[in-house]
């Protein structure tokens, strides 16, 4: 699955914000169900990686994103945090209600972006469950922005394993939250202002243990545009042994001044 899309923001104060986004998600190389899901839907891009079975984490991450659609699309004002959790409440009495063979250990991680403005500011609001990631490229300098709901994380934050160690810890793919039956989704949140030109990533695990910052840096630069970046790193996340769903969206997102446009 491929899709493309840019749009133009008016951001007030004689600003406007450029936005030009690619997203894929492919299978991989050892799996036969795509159990992850996507949302490209201004003001929203997010990533679910489902989880509880054949066919039942596609059925997770598919209600989520769903559920987040139609936040995108409806005509309330600006989406806040108050409404990404009752519409991931809502994904989960979906999930409840689902004729699919679906247990208790059935959930998803999700993961995203949602514009608006803050204080005035154009900027998004990063909102994590799990261990799909957002990153952000300012120039060169790649940063994680999100934090991994995650043994290994855990581990690494109380200084009992390296993040090289965490590569091949065996509780590795062990998250720690999820949007499930086991508890109430409330994402991680925080707030980041669209300052300077930034190129934004969110993805699922299937990218992160294929491919390091190192290399996932590597290819944002080497891509010129989102859909190029957004297939070189899934094409490198594939060759790399693709041992997952890998799903990637790029975005980019361009301040630009509006004043001199708007007095022509």
């Amino acid at each position: 699955m491929a899709f493309v899309s840019s749009r133009v923001v008016d951001a007030g104060a004689g600003q406007r914000v450029e936005l030009d986004w690619a997203a894929i998600s492919d299978t991989g190389r050892r799996r036969d169900v795509n159990q992850d899901s996507l949302i490209v839907e201004f003001p929203i891009v997010a990533v679910a990686d489902g989880m509880g079975g054949y066919t039942a984490g596609e059925v997770a991450s598919a209600a989520v994103t769903s559920r987040l659609q139609e936040l995108a699309t409806a005509d309330d004002g600006p989406v806040s945090e108050t409404a990404i959790e009752d519409a991931l409440r809502l994904a989960v009495v979906d999930l409840a209600e689902s004729v699919e063979d679906v247990s208790p250990g059935t959930g998803t991680t999700v993961t995203g972006l949602v514009f608006g403005l803050h204080d005035g500011r154009p900027g998004w609001t990063v909102f994590n469950i799990g261990d799909s990631r957002v990153y952000r490229l300012d120039g060169d300098v790649l940063s994680q922005v999100t934090t991994d709901h995650s043994v290994v994380q855990e581990l690494i934050a109380i200084g009992a394993i390296t993040p090289d160690e965490a590569e091949t810890h065996p509780h590795g793919n062990v998250i720690t939250r999820a949007v499930g039956f086991s508890e109430d989704p409330v994402p991680d949140y925080l707030v980041a202002p669209i300052e300077t030109d930034t190129r934004w990533v969110v993805c699922s695990d299937g990218l992160t243990k294929e491919l390091t910052d190192y290399g996932i840096r590597h290819y944002l630069l080497l891509g010129s545009t989102p859909a190029e970046a957004a297939r070189l790193l899934v094409d490198a996340a594939v060759e790399n042994g693709g041992r997952d769903n890998i799903s990637v969206i790029v975005l980019d997102a361009l301040l630009r001044d509006d004043t001199a446009a708007r007095e022509a």
